[in-house]
């Protein structure tokens, strides 16, 4: 029919209607396109059109082609319902470039074209307003961050333009005024860059007002100071408020006395020989001594100065500036006097001292008490004074270089030697020790237990004779013209053995027979929301109280089965079960937490008779490289005392002492630091150094491979690992002696390898088959 007439209007939207119900897309769209052509299209065709394509479009170029059919739609009819689709759908475009300003133009359009509609105007303001509304609140969400800050700060500084990025540094402060960090960065870019003398002052000035506890904020104030020429009296002043700001650490007043000696310095004319400049640096300098040893060491415990770094300074200017090498080796006497003689790099700067400045007389001087006096490394101070003989020296100078040289390094080595002996002589008797202890705990537990299991044995034998005894003697009672038996409800029925009971025996009633406990019934049971504790304290009192208290952070507890003997007395452990099994995490969170001095095992309730594999070890068995471990701690020392040795080093994540069951240390240990580099910088800095007088050894975290009997589905023990030998059918006697020689014992024993952290040792190999003449040899020497 369109072939024939092209301007029949119902017949293009019958085709139209014929075309969407097949699914003829591409016919479909030249339909509609040849209609738009002809006619102008209604609003329901053209929202019917429009929608079709906005499902099918996919990608910016058919984007495109949505708003150019959009563009056409809203040249035929002004029809809000498509103003508002047009203006929707911009938005989705809004993450392409310049997609927020194309879609508020889109609605700035819109809402020129229909906003005046009566009665669908407003739909295309309301979304008008939601979608700047949107826009308003990404932008302003939330205060910038210091992150924020810092990227916005980089930003301008690579612009360069001083009036923006002092702005932003000042808008940053604004919210960030307790940051010494973008203080100080602040105030190095007014420094090196802006250096205008009335914005580098005041903010300098502010700056310490804000944190006055940060040291470098006053150093950099003086510097500034200093460096714009400010009178004497402000910098004294200034230095003055800074003594008195509370600093955090003795080392942060060594460091603003030196800034301010550093300042003196440079005022003074050294080409004078006394200059009033002169006399107020040596006086500071006494003062500067006198006030780390009164006012810092009584604080803080310590003079943040143990290398006397400000008495070293001023030597070398009494040396260099001053000519006066007798000050300076007098300031050496001195600082040789705190505690530093045994340092050879404390003797090594002196000897450098008097090789610049002074004679080779007192150069040999202080190799000579260097070799006397050095504990760290005598043998590099050694070295230094053959080097120096060889150079400077006569022959008789050499001989005695040589011969106090010798005889250090020999007493050096005698007394490593004695210390080391001294070492392992304590180690075996602190194992001793351990060992007897050990022993007797063990022995005592035994009798313990013994003392108990006759107990039982003897109340069982007792309940069996009584039941054995105990006649069968049903009640009757006639109902209905019958008799009818009641018997006693028990979980066992008493044997009918037809003996009378024995004189003076009385039946125990009904209603004395212990009865099992609701707990130990498994249908009121649930393992899954159970916990099982041990290794708890026998002298534990009142077991119940106690571990529900110690457990009721973890969640409801529905109930505490401490177990205990026949006499009553606490067994050690005990079940507790929560009302839900979301507890037992929490719980198992306990796990070696100290109860009266003994780790407490926590541990997941587990049917063995279900489950005979089951293991629990919760510690990683394989390499650690953020984890430690310390061998030869001193028994007694604690977590904390740990911690404390470590933090230093690193930050501290978990400390843990490898204890016995009983709690006592076993002088092991591991400690988990924050990552890798600091756990390898405190192997470094802590392997072979002394706790207490004990050499502690320091690794990585690499524990030893589990034995085989260890891991789930072995039930091979360790024992079935080494080759047994047969003693027959009844195995060995008491009275069977080994008639083979000591010394033939100890030849065949293969050396045990001690396991360290994750390295055992080998074994030396199979032991080398003994001739006839091999034990004659033995046997003589015995």
């Amino acid at each position: 029919k369109l072939s024939i007439n092209a301007f029949d209007y119902n017949c293009h939207i019958d085709l139209i209607k014929l075309l969407k119900q097949e699914g003829e897309l591409e016919r479909l769209r030249k339909a509609r396109q040849k209609m738009s052509e002809l006619f102008p299209l209604t609003e329901e065709l053209w929202l019917d059109w429009l929608k079709d394509e906005k499902r099918l479009a996919e990608g910016e170029q058919n984007r495109e082609s949505v708003y150019e059919l959009f563009e056409r739609a809203v040249k035929d009819y002004i029809c809000p319902d498509i103003w508002q689709e047009y203006a929707v759908y911009s938005i989705g475009g809004m993450g392409s470039p310049g997609g927020i300003d194309k879609a508020r133009a889109i609605f700035e359009r819109s809402v020129t074209a229909v906003g005046l509609h009566m009665t669908k105007g407003w739909t295309v303001w309301d979304a008008y307003r939601v979608f700047e509304n949107n826009i308003l609140s990404s932008l302003a969400a939330e205060p910038p961050k210091l992150a924020e800050y810092q990227a916005y700060i980089d930003f301008e500084l690579k612009e360069g333009d001083p009036a923006r990025i002092v702005m932003i540094f000042e808008r940053t402060l604004a919210e960030n005024c307790l940051v010494p960090d973008m203080w100080e960065k602040y105030n190095n870019y007014l420094d090196r860059q802006l250096k205008v003398k009335d914005l580098v002052l005041s903010t300098h000035e502010r700056a310490v007002r804000n944190c006055p506890w940060t040291m470098g904020l006053w150093r950099s104030y003086l510097l500034a100071l200093e460096r714009h020429h400010v009178d004497h009296q402000t910098v004294s002043d200034v230095f003055e408020k800074a003594l008195n700001a509370g600093f955090i650490q003795a080392t942060d007043y060594v460091d603003i006395w030196q800034a301010y000696l550093d300042y003196l310095r440079r005022r003074v004319d050294f080409t004078k020989e006394s200059s009033k400049e002169l006399e107020e640096l040596r006086s500071t300098f006494s003062r500067s001594l006198e006030y780390m040893k009164q006012d810092v060491e009584e604080r803080f415990g310590e003079s943040g100065d143990p290398s006397c770094i400000i008495m070293q300074n001023w030597a070398r200017i009494e040396a260099l500036h001053c000519k006066n090498m007798q000050k300076a080796r007098e300031l050496w006497d001195h600082i040789m006097t705190k505690g530093n003689a045994k340092f050879a790099n404390m003797w090594l700067e002196y000897y450098n001292l008097e090789r610049a400045y002074g004679d080779a007389p007192h150069c040999r001087k202080a190799l000579h008490r260097a070799v006397q006096c050095t504990a760290d490394y005598p043998e590099h101070v050694c070295e230094v004074l053959l080097t120096f003989e060889r150079v400077e020296g006569s022959l008789e100078d050499w001989d005695v270089a040589v011969q106090k040289t010798e005889t250090r390094l020999n007493r050096v080595n005698e007394q490593r030697v004695a210390e080391k002996e001294a070492n392992m002589a304590r180690v075996d008797d602190e194992r001793s020790e351990q060992r007897r202890q050990a022993k007797a705990d063990k022995k005592a537990q035994k009798k313990f237990q013994k003392g108990g299991r006759a107990a039982e044995k003897r109340k069982a034998e007792h309940e069996d004779l009584s039941q054995e005894w105990k006649e069968d003697s049903p009640k009757r009672h006639k109902g209905n013209g019958d008799y009818c038996t009641l018997e006693l409800m028990e979980t066992e029925k008493i044997p009918q053995s037809g003996r009378n009971a024995p004189p003076g025996y009385k039946p125990t009633p009904p209603a004395s027979k212990p009865q099992r406990l609701d707990d130990d019934k498994p249908e009121l049971r649930n393992d899954n929301s159970s916990v099982f504790i041990s290794n708890l304290a026998y002298a534990l009192e009142e077991p119940e109280v106690k571990l529900r208290t110690l457990f009721e952070t973890c969640g409801p507890i529905k109930q505490v089965r401490p177990v205990f003997s026949n006499k009553g007395t606490f067994k050690g452990y005990g079940y507790i079960q929560f009302e839900t099994s979301m507890s037992v995490p929490e719980a198992l969170k306990l796990d070696r937490q100290d109860v009266e001095g003994r780790p407490m095992y926590v541990s997941p309730c587990v049917d063995k008779t279900k489950n005979p594999d089951f293991k629990v070890f919760k510690y990683n068995m394989s390499m650690e490289k953020q984890k430690i471990f310390i061998s030869g701690l001193p028994f007694s020392y604690t977590k904390e005392q740990l911690e404390q040795l470590c933090k230093s080093h690193g930050t501290v994540k978990d400390v843990r002492l490898v204890t016995y069951r009983s709690g006592k240390s076993k002088g092991l240990a591991y400690v988990e630091f924050a990552d890798e580099a600091q756990a390898s910088q405190a192997v470094l800095k802590l392997d072979g150094t002394d706790v207490e007088d004990k050499k502690i050894a320091v690794a990585i975290s690499n524990p030893p491979p589990r034995n085989a009997s260890d891991k789930p589905g072995s039930s091979r023990g360790t024992s079935d690992l080494v080759p047994r030998q047969a003693y027959g059918a009844r195995g060995r006697g008491r009275t069977q002696l080994s008639l083979l020689p000591r010394s033939l014992h100890r030849g065949q024993s293969a050396p045990v390898g001690t396991v360290e952290n994750g390295t055992a040792s080998k074994a030396a190999g199979e032991p080398k088959p003994l001739s006839n003449s091999d034990f004659a040899k033995m046997l003589l020497n015995k």
